[in-house]
């Protein structure tokens, strides 16, 4: 079966595809600033993952699973007011959220998605 990586750099890919399944890599907001909230944070990932969703054929009422790592977990309703206005309604994927110590304290939130592909 074939393995199809995109955005592949020395470390990681930002999206793995075989056998029907996009597994994403980690997405953390772009340009952030220790001030910057995290619902901004979770808005700027959330197109993120959708610029990668499209990329390998696949799109946000295709999801199957998300893990959502929150730096601190008292910013858990803010996170969700962005992941809610964004999420397809009846599409919702299994989702966890944990708080973790991301890599760097700029971070407050990243995103780690797994969809379907195709139609």
């Amino acid at each position: 079966m074939t393995i199809t990586r995109f955005e592949t750099g020395p470390r990681m890919s930002q999206a793995v595809v075989h056998n029907g399944t996009a597994y994403l890599a980690g997405q953390v907001a772009d340009n952030v600033s220790n001030d910057e909230g995290v619902e901004a944070q979770t808005k700027d990932i959330l197109a993120q993952i959708d610029a990668l969703l499209a990329s390998v054929g696949s799109d946000k009422t295709r999801l199957l699973s998300a893990t959502i790592y929150l730096a601190d977990m008292s910013t858990f309703a803010e996170m969700n007011r962005a992941w809610d206005g964004w999420v397809a309604a009846g599409h919702t994927p299994a989702r966890a959220t944990v708080e973790a110590k991301l890599a760097g304290p700029q971070y407050k939130v990243e995103i780690s998605i797994i969809a379907a592909i195709g139609a």
